[in-house]
């Protein structure tokens, strides 16, 4: 006949909290062992792959890691994903390279006119 086992926590109801798992002990005896929750581990704001270099631990785990450890040694660490990083450095220094282009045009157009206007007199 099987065993009856019985729980070792307070709640007594199957939850997804309360997940057990049978372990024969050197006794002989089955006992049931609470398995804790499986953790989903950070993943990147912008593109929403995961985190490399960063552990998936449940949150109350997070708060006792070190600060080393939950973040990568670059510009936005533990929030995005050095791909978008590259793509966000890229879009920054573009835009800038586009206002010095406009920029310069728009002081080529002001000569242009001015030359013109001059010719005219």
């Amino acid at each position: 006949m099987v065993q009856r086992l019985t729980y070792r926590r307070q709640c007594r109801y199957n939850t997804k909290g309360n997940k057990q798992r049978v372990v024969k002990t050197p006794g002989g005896k089955n006992v049931f062992q609470t398995v804790k929750k499986a953790a989903k581990g950070p993943s990147c704001g912008d593109c929403g792959k995961a985190l490399i270099g960063i552990p998936a631990v449940r949150p109350m785990e997070y708060r006792r890691l070190k600060n080393r450890e939950k973040r990568v040694s670059r510009a936005y660490g533990g929030s995005r994903c050095a791909k978008c990083v590259r793509m966000r450095i890229m879009r920054a220094f573009l835009i800038e390279e586009q206002k010095c282009v406009k920029q310069v045009l728009a002081e080529k157009m002001s000569q242009a006119k001015e030359t013109t206007k001059k010719s005219k007199k």
